[in-house]
């Protein structure tokens, strides 16, 4: 008894194990929006909607991490999806970051028609209303270090200067990929930028995009963000980064760009928060 006892207690704790170990991580953010238009369980909408997020969750074909798939007919009960990975990540975490949004999406969203989550390797979006090609103005979030800049104007500047080519870069972008990334020296610091766009933007919408989220730096959240050394800002078309660190996947274009480190007497950058 006792020996069929600690088998069945081993056989529990291995379930356990098991279920945590496929859990989900938290989104960095996300947004359950039009809450005021839920869809009902077992309805024409939840069938379209799961039909479409198991499609995504399971496709193998795209390898360019952008997806944009619909279901069901014209209608209410249409359901839109879109899936954009960050430009620098691997075929297989772009795989992985997406199945993992399918999976979490449902858990904080669970009867809305409209939703978005965020991750910092991709972006899950679905909606009753197609969004291809269209420039989302609506959605913003915002995250940013604490920590000030030795020297705000010098920053600043360079940060202009680095976020305005890298908007031109991306914005001439191909159909399947709107990405750039690069650095500017501000002094005796490194600025690293990232920014992209939705793929199926126009490049002038994508650059419009981007010049807008550019402009929340200073005029955002009563100037929090600016003059910081880190920050984030996601919209529903497009976003930015930008840290004194690098952060993003250093391939050998990018490696060619980075600046030699100070001399020993120099005093040293400003660390990783």
């Amino acid at each position: 008894m006792d020996s069929l006892r600690l088998i069945v207690l081993f056989s529990f704790s291995c379930i356990l194990l098991a279920s945590l170990s496929i859990a989900q991580p938290d989104f960095l953010y996300q947004s359950c929006r039009n809450t005021e238009n839920n869809y009902t369980a077992n309805s024409t909408f939840q069938k379209n909607l799961d039909s479409l997020l198991s499609s995504l969750a399971s496709n193998t074909q795209i390898d360019y991490g952008y997806y944009n798939f619909s279901a069901g007919q014209i209608g209410p009960d249409q359901v839109h999806a879109i899936a954009l990975c960050r430009g620098d990540i691997l075929l297989n975490e772009c795989r992985g970051c997406v199945s993992n949004s399918v999976r979490k999406i449902l858990q904080v969203c669970p009867n809305q028609k409209e939703a978005i989550g965020i991750y910092d390797f991709c972006i899950l979006r679905y909606s009753n209303r197609s969004s291809f090609g269209v420039l989302d103005e609506e959605f913003i979030v915002y995250t940013w270090n604490t920590e000030n800049a030795s020297h705000v104007n010098l920053f600043s500047q360079a940060l202009g200067n680095l976020t305005s080519r890298l908007r031109t870069a991306a914005a001439s972008g191909t159909s399947l990929l709107k990405f750039a990334t690069g650095n500017q020296t501000a002094g005796i610091i490194t600025i690293f930028g990232l920014v992209q766009c939705m793929p199926d933007l126009s490049a002038q919408d994508c650059d419009d995009c981007l010049a807008g989220t550019f402009q929340q730096i200073r005029s955002c959240c009563d100037g929090q963000i600016e003059g910081k050394i880190g920050g984030r800002i996601v919209r529903g078309s497009c976003y930015l980064r930008f840290e004194t660190y690098p952060f993003y996947r250093v391939t050998a274009a990018t490696l060619a760009q980075l600046p030699l480190p100070p001399s020993p007497e120099a005093p040293p950058a400003a660390g990783r928060p």
